[in-house]
């Protein structure tokens, strides 16, 4: 233990230092070793490596659990530290958003009580939020603990203390200053809460995450289970409770602050591939697939794209990326699954994306290739009416900018919502020379309309003869040069300048973005 008292210290000065050093791991080794030992990190290695080199100013660092009725005060130091939660403000990201990195952080500490939420706990989380308020704050919150906490014997004024504000306070915080929570480990009851309601949720690999523990399952009557039982990440991760899995601590910090980056702003520095491989991308025959996430790659600047929800409501791809090192959201229709059909769990998905970037002032770039939403039964089970119908409500909200560039298929229902809504809802609508424009896929649009005259063929080689010529013909039709020249999209452009669209359409719509919102953290354009 390093002693950093001089000689000619007060004593005052040195019993502070000395109560100071019982929050730190310096001065807590053995909690420090057990973390360890588990291969995590403790609460203030998270924190050190988020914040800017001494720019952490920490609320509350004395406080304690309120147990002094049945815990010395010694022991109560060290073992309820900062009764479970590092918070504070600081800067994050400096070197790249120098006017533009003031944060608010709260690290929860798995040592101290399995991270539970305490009376002061909760007190300090109220303190930290208020202040990010007030100051429109992103916030970083680290998740791991075990929910609310029932052994503060020393409060004596409440009942079930369900007056608390911290949840509240939490969600009152959307579309005010982003919420990015992490986790790592168990994450339970409140904690998992308070996870829930960030806007972007990373966890690693070893995280479990409920809304209840193992110990209030078993109170409920619904049987024992072991905390790894309970809300594994490859459940978490496939019904989009966790936006970001990544293999652990080091990690997870890592992208936080990428993602805060996004909502700091633009970079000044920024490269990206040959814009003239864009094109190989897409087979010559419109009937195959392909990866779509190439063309994202290619389109965004180099390892600027974050993908949210990667394997959740799979057939529409959402994440951000940056262009001339502005941060933008994206959607785009995945061909390799369903199609490129939209069914509800994608819906769903690109909804609160929307929502999101609409809140936040940054704005949107759609991808379209879709034949439509995914129809059928089953998908109607699915509650696909009002979960589609989610998408629509979601567009027609939104009021910054969005381009939508068309690379394929643009048919139906399905085309208009990765519009906005309507084709007219983009400040720009655009298509690559191998957009197609129909109410419905080709082959279905054929199949129903000249029913009566396949159904009069009877010899099948000439029936199919017949379907691909009225495919065909419907082609031609709705080819993207047709559709612009009808003007029901702006544009038919050389996918080599589809970045020079985007930047150029959105800047000029960009007044309408700052009119959206007067947060000091979004003027990114």
């Amino acid at each position: 233990m390093t002693n950093n008292n001089k000689p000619d210290d007060r004593t005052e000065t040195q019993q502070l230092r000395q109560r100071l050093l019982h929050t730190l791991d310096e001065g807590r080794p053995e909690a420090a070793a057990k973390r360890h030992k588990k291969g995590y990190r403790t609460a203030r290695e998270n924190l050190n490596d988020l914040c800017d080199v001494d720019s952490f100013v920490e609320y509350g660092q004395l406080a304690v659990a309120a147990q002094r009725g049945r815990i010395g005060k010694e022991e109560l130091q060290t073992s309820t530290a900062a009764d479970g939660v590092i918070t504070g403000t600081a800067t994050i990201n400096s070197e790249l958003h120098p006017d533009n990195c003031s944060a608010a952080v709260v690290v929860n500490d798995y040592s101290v009580l399995a991270g539970s939420q305490g009376y002061f706990h909760h007190l300090k989380l109220d303190r930290i939020l208020t202040v990010a308020k007030e100051q429109q704050l992103p916030v970083v919150m680290f998740t791991e603990g075990g929910g609310g906490r029932p052994g503060d014997t020393d409060v004596n004024t409440q009942i079930a203390g369900l007056n608390i504000l911290s949840f509240a306070l939490w969600a009152e915080l959307s579309g005010i200053a982003p919420r990015i929570a992490v986790n790592n480990g168990y994450c339970f009851a409140g904690n998992a809460a308070l996870f829930g309601c960030a806007d972007i949720t990373i966890a690693t690999e070893t995280s479990w995450i409920g809304m209840a523990g193992p110990a209030m399952i078993e109170g409920g009557g619904l049987g024992s289970f072991k905390p790894t039982e309970i809300g594994p990440i490859d459940v978490q991760s496939k019904n989009g409770v966790v936006d970001i899995v990544v293999k652990d601590e080091a990690e997870a910090t890592v992208m936080a602050k990428n993602v805060l980056s996004i909502f700091q702003g633009k970079l000044s520095e920024w490269s990206c591939a040959d814009q003239n491989t864009l094109q190989q991308f897409l087979p010559e025959d419109r009937r195959y697939a392909y990866p779509v996430r190439k063309i994202i790659h290619t389109l965004a600047d180099t390892d600027s794209f974050i993908e949210l929800r990667a394997t959740d409501g799979r057939g529409i791809v959402t994440g951000f990326i940056r262009i001339e090192g502005r941060p933008i959201g994206l959607i785009a229709n995945d061909c390799k699954v369903l199609g490129g059909a939209i069914d509800s769990d994608a819906s769903e998905k690109a909804a609160r994306f929307i929502q999101l970037c609409n809140s936040y002032a940054i704005p949107l770039v759609s991808l379209c290739d879709t034949p439509g939403f995914m129809v059928g039964p089953d998908n109607e089970e699915a509650a696909a009416v009002r979960r589609m119908s989610r998408f629509f409500v979601a567009g027609a909200a939104i009021d910054v900018p969005l381009v939508t560039i068309f690379l394929r298929k643009g048919y139906g229902l399905g085309a208009m919502a990765m519009a906005g809504g309507s084709f007219a809802k983009p400040c720009y609508s655009a298509s690559w020379p191998t957009g197609e424009f129909g109410g419905m896929g080709l082959e279905g649009a054929v199949n129903l309309g000249f029913k009566k005259e396949l159904e009069a063929e009877s010899d099948p080689q000439a029936k199919k003869a017949l379907f691909d010529t009225l495919v065909e013909q419907l082609y031609d039709r709705g080819k993207a040069t047709e559709a612009a020249s009808f003007l029901e999209i702006d544009a038919v452009i050389d996918p080599q300048d589809s970045r020079k669209v985007i930047i150029n359409a959105i800047q000029a719509a960009s007044k309408k973005m700052q009119q959206a919102s007067t947060r000091r953290f979004v003027d990114t354009w």
